[in-house]
């Protein structure tokens, strides 16, 4: 037996360069869970490897703890340390249950052979005999009573662990499964015989029944004995998926999503763990989910950027997903009605042409906004169309009430006192806040630089926007400010009339079959942005919003409102063109050497002392140069500043090159080396693969 474990303590310093050898402790393997002596303090470390010797006088680990994972898992996380610039420690933690969680234990009674039938001649009252019908099942108030017939044989009480269930908002009605078109059972028989490893891409127009074929392809997968990890964008989209899921498949699947109290967590990761669970369903963290045997990992609609961690590392789970049924073996399925031109380019696609109740996309009519006033939110044309509406989607990429205030005396904007950005109205909250570092301020009465009282409001958000269609309809809003995603969802779908309103979270995967209306307010507004995916979040936007209405058999149609009404992504989206874009998107992006036909890679120096931060972004580039750049053709942008967040300076500096591994090679070593250097140790560096 291998008597040497190998470990990454679990710590977040970057300096400490791992693994560490020690004596491998009875019951330990890769995966395990070790707490170890390192130095004066007690650690938490994982087992990456075993060994057979070891060149270092070793040190004994006090004890395994409970919470190992899978081996798979532990690969994973060494590939994301290497992929993402990070340290295997910061990866494996993010695999881990919380920290000083536990199983809840309550009191279990059960009747004995006495107790299951006790005859007449034993003497029990009507409630001791109404008490013994009801076992087995959790002691609860009735503990006392229990003891008492624990004592005369007819009852044993031990301890068992409770399961601390999430509570499931029942979104969609639930419904027999339907009957497959044609277009859906070539896609679930090609998922069925794709080889392990393989990459599908299911591209099909909005209501096209991608869902379902999720659903058969995870029944085919639990048949054959593996696992299956669904991937929603964000928590706002879990409810009506884990309702179909749970639906179809019961207590077998479990959720994972940070909207989970501690315990929860735990419980849901442990089932996963043990096999209790075997479809785990949840937002991008679900797929370090601690499931063994993985056979099919879905992504659901991978347009999303929501699926880029911003934490360290900087993962996207998309990419994750892919190299996670790689490992496993598994079919990895992305789908979306907007693919990224990425995933066209990389991926064997499956089309869904056709909605799957052979109605038609909904007509999509844009209304010019270039002829109106300043400030007008909504068209006439767009207002009479809500009247007319018996449900409506509205979507308003801002939230709050107001983008910004000024003095009308003297100019003086509110701003942030931490970041470079102005302060966000929220009427009802009666504060300012900042969207960035969560700042907040009463709303001012008067200006502070002249006293004046006459405060203008710049700009319209959600929050604004819910106030004035009131008067049309009751309004549900579904923004990042709504505590509860899916009782809201919940209650725009039992609502006679009603209009969703929000962010770009209702234009995701909703499938309410009696939305009559979709309207776009503001749908040139991403196209503002310096970004090179402006045109596919535009155009992804518009396209996704459009496909909520018209579905169940209801006739439905969209408004986009637009001061851009010739710009090409809304006009291939006023079409339902998604090939026409696709095309166009990658032929721009060859030309101009964006992904897919290159590999983007941001580093940003930040730091509360004036200047270090430019002055890191310049060490950072020396260090790339003297290194021999960052291979073949590559490019070094920068560095270029930031605006201040969090009270701290930033700046920039981006490295982009055809060669994957040689750019995310440069970009760590020359990050170390910057890290490393005291002439720089007040700047704090973070590496972005793949920024989005």
């Amino acid at each position: 037996m291998q008597s040497v474990v190998q470990v990454e303590p679990l710590t977040t310093a970057r300096a400490l360069r791992g693994p560490f050898d020690y004596v491998r402790p009875e019951g330990a393997e890769v995966g395990s869970l070790l707490e170890v002596p390192f130095g004066r303090q007690t650690l938490r470390a994982v087992v990456t490897a075993l060994a057979d010797s070891s060149p270092h006088e070793l040190a004994v680990p006090r004890r395994v703890l409970p919470e190992a994972i899978p081996p798979e898992l532990v690969a994973l996380g060494l590939w994301m340390a290497r992929e993402y610039c990070s340290t295997p420690a910061r990866a494996l933690s993010l695999m881990l249950p919380p920290s000083g969680v536990r199983a809840k234990a309550q009191l279990w009674a059960e009747p004995t052979a006495a107790g299951r039938d006790p005859g007449p001649e034993v003497r029990l009252t009507d409630n001791q005999r109404a008490l013994l019908a009801a076992l087995p099942r959790f002691a609860g108030t009735d503990l006392g009573a229990l003891r008492r017939l624990e004592k005369r044989g007819l009852v044993t009480v031990a301890p068992r662990d409770r399961r601390r269930a999430p509570e499931h908002v029942a979104v969609g009605a639930r419904r027999d499964p339907p009957v497959l078109n044609p277009e859906q059972e070539a896609a679930v028989h090609a998922i069925a015989t794709a080889g392990p490893g393989e990459r599908l891409l299911l591209h099909g127009v909005t209501g096209s029944g991608k869902t379902e074929v999720y659903l058969r392809a995870a029944e085919q997968t639990l048949r054959a004995g593996a696992g299956v990890i669904v991937l929603v964008p964000e928590i706002g989209l879990t409810p009506q998926m884990i309702a179909r899921f749970v639906d179809r498949f019961g207590d077998t699947v479990a959720v994972l999503h940070s909207g989970l109290s501690q315990g929860e967590r735990y419980d849901e990761w442990r089932r996963l763990r043990d096999g209790e669970a075997r479809i785990c369903v949840g937002p991008r963290s679900a797929v370090l989910a601690p499931l063994r045997g993985v056979g099919l990992v879905i992504v659901d609609e991978e347009h999303d950027g929501t699926y880029k961690h911003e934490g360290d590392p900087r993962y996207d789970a998309r990419l994750v997903a892919q190299r996670r049924a790689e490992l496993s073996g598994g079919v990895l399925v992305v789908g979306s009605a907007t693919p990224r031109p990425e995933s066209v380019h990389a991926l064997r696609r499956i089309r869904l042409a056709h909605r799957a109740d052979g109605a038609r996309l909904p007509p999509v009519q844009i209304v010019d906004m270039r002829a109106t006033a300043a400030g007008t939110v909504l068209h006439r044309r767009t207002h009479d169309a809500l009247v007319d509406a018996r449900k409506a989607i509205v979507l308003l990429n801002r939230r709050g009430w107001s983008n910004f205030l000024t003095c009308r005396s003297c100019g003086h904007t509110w701003e942030c006192p931490q970041c470079d950005v102005t302060l966000v109205l929220h009427r009802a909250e009666g504060a300012m806040s900042c969207h960035h570092c969560g700042h907040r301020e009463p709303v001012p009465r008067a200006c502070p630089e002249c006293a004046s009282v006459s405060l203008a409001r710049h700009g319209t958000g959600t929050e604004r926007l819910e106030h004035e269609l009131a008067r049309i309809a009751p309004v549900v809003r579904l923004d990042a400010g709504v505590a509860n995603p899916g009782e809201a969802l919940q209650r725009f779908e039992r609502a006679d009339r009603a209009i969703l309103v929000g962010t770009q979270v209702v234009a995701k995967g909703h499938d309410f079959a009696d939305v009559d209306l979709g309207v776009v307010v503001d749908a040139d507004g991403t196209l503002r942005f310096p970004d090179f995916r402006a045109e596919e979040r535009t155009f992804s936007l518009v396209t996704q919003l459009a496909g909520r209405a018209g579905r169940g058999g209801r006739a439905g149609r969209v408004l986009v409102q637009t001061l851009d009404p010739d710009a090409p992504s809304i006009m291939h989206a006023v079409r339902h063109d998604s090939d026409g874009f696709l095309e166009g998107e990658l032929q721009r992006r060859r030309a101009l050497r964006y992904p897919p036909f290159a590999t983007l890679i941001r580093i940003v120096c930040s730091s509360t002392e004036p200047g270090a931060a430019h002055a890191a972004a310049h060490a950072v580039r020396t260090a790339v140069d003297a290194a021999g750049g960052a291979g073949d053709g590559a490019m070094l942008l920068g560095p270029a500043p930031l605006f201040r967040l969090r009270g701290r300076e930033r700046s920039q500096l981006v490295i982009k090159g055809p060669d994957r591994y040689a750019a995310i090679e440069a970009a760590g070593v020359a990050a170390a080396a910057v890290r490393a250097a005291k002439a720089h140790r007040t700047a704090n560096l973070s590496v972005d693969v793949d920024p989005q």
